[in-house]
């Protein structure tokens, strides 16, 4: 079991341990509710901090403007959530360390160009002309197409699938069953019958990607689908072909864009948001959860709504919306009150 005072890691953090000069052993970190005596605790919201009352932890991470009348020790610092990532490091490794070696069951295709320290584990299957880089592992079960080239550093979980001429950078993750190069949805209508056109393109995964378990990521018909440094993909999430998504993009779970999409820098897509294609979504844009984008988002927009509009208009519509048995009832008596004016002449209103 791994051991910390927690001077040290307040020091690791560039935190500061409250009271002053207190100090004490610190086994693990775990959640506020869990955590048992010798467990760091954290808080990175302000609504838990009534848990800290209950709590068996012995010190809590906490951001700064949140750190007054704490019940047990604390280290404070500017961004509690990151700090506890930092930790979390330190405690259990950035990534498990696999042995270098490739697998006695593992095959592998002719004029491969793989790294002496990867590590290719047991039934994964590489085709010819494969590059692997430095550190990389290949967990079990996974298939690399012809002329695939993969960076350093990279973790690819078990069923994952890489098809063709597929470009990965360096650090990226790819999670189990992902699906990256599979083909794009195009068909040519001719009549009643859809005859599909061949996808001859690729993808590119620039460096530090993160791909979530059973992501589909489409080729390209013609030239790349492109996915760009940085960005973070949850689970289930499907990217049509030819679609471009810019750097430090983050998509929650069961996002869905269709072809041709253009995504800008640092874009963030709640949960099971839907873009039409051949779209352009701007910079530093928010859609919220279950919302349905038709047209063009300019840069810095928050929307919301399907179909999705600016999100302070959507949740007067949705204010609106809620009021309306209400306001159907008032038409109703006014219709009412109508009638018995034109069947009499009189003035009702």
């Amino acid at each position: 079991m791994i051991r910390f005072n927690l001077s040290e890691i307040a020091k690791a953090v560039g935190g500061e341990v409250l009271p002053p000069g207190t100090d004490l052993e610190i086994k693990g970190i775990a959640g506020i509710e869990n955590a048992g005596p010798g467990d760091l605790t954290f808080i990175a919201n302000r609504k838990y901090i009534q848990h800290l009352t209950n709590t068996k932890a012995s010190a809590v991470l906490i951001n700064k403007s949140m750190a007054k009348d704490l019940p047990i020790p604390a280290i404070a610092v500017e961004d509690s959530y990151f700090a506890f990532r930092q930790i979390m490091i330190k405690i259990h490794g950035e990534r498990e360390s696999l042995s270098p070696g490739i697998a006695d069951t593992a095959i592998i295709g002719d004029n491969c160009s793989i790294a002496d320290d990867a590590h290719i584990g047991d039934y994964v299957v590489i085709a010819d002309g494969v590059s692997i880089g430095s550190s990389t592992y290949i967990y079990p079960h996974s298939y690399i197409a012809a002329n695939v080239s993969i960076g350093e550093e990279c973790l690819i979980h078990p069923r994952v699938t890489i098809m063709k001429d597929t470009e990965i950078g360096n650090r990226v993750v790819l999670h189990p069953g992902a699906v990256i190069g599979s083909d794009g949805f195009g068909f040519a209508q001719k009549g009643a019958v859809r005859h599909k056109i061949p996808q001859v393109g690729k993808v590119v995964l620039e460096d530090d990607v993160d791909i979530g378990a059973n992501v589909t990521i489409d080729r390209a018909t013609l030239g790349e689908t492109r996915i760009k440094r940085g960005t973070k993909i949850d689970n289930l999430v499907q990217i049509g072909h030819n679609v471009s998504i810019g750097e430090d993009c983050a998509f929650a779970a069961q996002v869905g864009i269709s072809g041709s999409s253009k995504v800008g820098d640092r874009v963030i897509l709640a949960g099971q948001v839907g873009l039409a294609g051949h779209l352009e979504i701007g910079d530093d844009s928010v859609v919220a959860a279950q919302s349905g984008v038709p047209n063009d988002v300019p840069p810095k927009s928050v929307l919301f709504g399907y179909p999705a509009r600016n999100i302070r208009l959507q949740r007067r519509i949705e204010a609106i919306i809620s009021r309306l048995p209400e306001y159907i009832n008032r038409l109703r008596e006014l219709e009412k009150r109508l009638d018995r004016l034109d069947s009499d002449g009189t003035k009702h209103l």
